[in-house]
């Protein structure tokens, strides 16, 4: 994917974030060629836009590897681990952090003038760059953002290495990048224009977002679509295999069925591709439930998302507690590992399943309760994901319902491809009100 500029990055970077507009964000940039993107963001979702000025601490000897991190407001990240391997001394530390400090509060005075810093405790804060190249600018980001206090950390960026998304995951709640390109060797080579961003550039967007009606104004939680204006996001909490979960649910009007979303790993119910999805369903009629399968704590520990036995008992739990609130049919819509989830809970449930749909997912994860499942399930992969295709196609050797394999041409695991995304919505809309009864 080509970028023609900065603001052409944005503006397609807003796309794949819209559905975070409800969650009241603050949009912070790194400067400088952070900022032109994160502007454009901000302006499609309605939020305050700052920016967020970190500087890492090298290592005296070795400045591109990092010890730590500092921000504005005195927060301090510092790694006891690569300071003590490193052996170095706290006059080293102290002398790097001075320098470092210096330099920050520099930079922040340039860029904001006189405004005061906008705060960001208990909020939802989405990190923009105009890309990555090591990654290790943005991670000291997520890092200094979760110290000020920030309730999610969510990081977006147009562009970036494959393995350097991987390890951000572990950095940020939620990684968004519209392109991973595995032959990546510099950012600028997917733009057109990546002429270098002055400082007079960055000051002037950030005084324009200010000067803005809206900028940081207080907003009501709004309709999932302008085509179903009428119905209202509802924050949830379910109770299901003894903790809580967060979800957020989505009841049209008369709506005669709802779909339960399964994110993947290192996702959430604020995945933004799901969200896509569930704005289609809902402007078809079906209500959505996403919900977070896994507990804060519970995603630190990365071997948690492959527990499928465990997502799908929850996934069971939170489908109960929806019958219970809503006795209306219920379909499954899983992505990824999320998907695996999906299939075996639709195997176990002893209320039914309707209807599955698997974006991209990995069937080969449910083990040998695939064949038990009985509900009509459509598996939609992308052309391009050739091992995830097979590990499809080898799934649907195995199922014992009523299914169907849908290949997206050209696209990759992550239908991040235009349109991509709007076929595997067009698809999933036509099987579930097919399926759910609601056709």
């Amino acid at each position: 994917m080509f970028f023609s500029d900065r603001t052409d990055a944005g503006r397609q970077l807003a796309e794949a974030l819209r559905q975070m507009r409800g969650d009241d964000p603050v949009v912070l940039g790194l400067p400088r060629g952070g900022v032109p993107v994160a502007y454009e963001v901000a302006q499609a979702l309605g939020a305050p836009l700052d920016v967020i000025v970190v500087r890492k601490l090298g290592v005296p000897y070795h400045r591109e590897l990092g010890f730590g991190a500092i921000g504005e407001g005195g927060v301090r990240v510092i790694s006891d681990d690569i300071v003590r391997r490193g052996r170095l001394r706290r006059s080293d530390v102290e002398t790097v952090e001075h320098a470092e400090e210096a330099e920050l509060v520099r930079q922040a005075k340039r860029f904001r003038a006189d405004r005061r810093r906008i705060e960001i405790a208990g909020r939802t804060v989405i990190v923009v760059d105009d890309g990555i190249a090591t990654g290790a600018t943005a991670a000291a980001a997520c890092e200094v953002v979760r110290a000020q206090g920030a309730a999610r950390v969510v990081l977006a960026v147009p562009v970036a290495p494959p393995d350097a998304v991987a390890w951000l995951r572990t950095e940020a709640d939620e990684v968004v990048c519209l392109s991973t390109p595995v032959a990546f060797s510099a950012v600028g080579e997917w733009y057109q224009d990546f002429s270098q961003t002055p400082d007079e550039e960055v000051v002037r967007l950030l005084a324009q977002a200010a000067n803005a009606p809206a900028a940081g104004a207080a907003r009501a939680p709004v309709a999932v679509s302008e085509a179903v204006a009428e119905d209202v996001v509802e924050a949830v909490d379910v109770e299901a295999d003894g903790v809580r979960l967060a979800g957020d649910l989505a009841l049209p009007q008369n709506a005669q069925a709802v779909v339960v979303f399964a994110h993947g790993s290192g996702s959430s119910r604020h995945s933004p591709r799901n969200r896509r999805v569930a704005t289609a369903l809902n402007q078809a009629g079906l209500g959505t439930l996403l919900f977070d399968l896994l507990t804060p704590a519970e995603e630190a520990d990365r071997a948690n998302v492959f527990d499928i036995e465990t997502l799908a008992r929850r996934l069971v739990g939170v489908t109960r507690w929806l019958r219970e609130r809503e006795p209306l049919p219920v379909g499954y819509f899983g992505a990824s590992t999320g998907a695996a989830a999906a299939l075996r809970a639709a195997a176990e449930a002893p209320e039914g399943v309707g209807a599955v749909v698997s974006r991209g997912g990995r069937p080969d994860l449910t083990g040998p309760r695939l064949g038990d499942v009985r509900a009509p399930t459509l598996l939609v992969v992308g052309g391009r994901d050739t091992t995830v295709v097979e590990l499809n196609l080898q799934a649907q050797r195995e199922l014992r319902c009523e299914n169907r394999l849908e290949i997206v041409p050209g696209a990759t695991h992550l239908f991040e491809e235009p349109g991509a995304l709007d076929e595997v919505a067009s698809s999933a809309r036509d099987w579930f009100t097919t399926h759910l009864g609601t056709r």
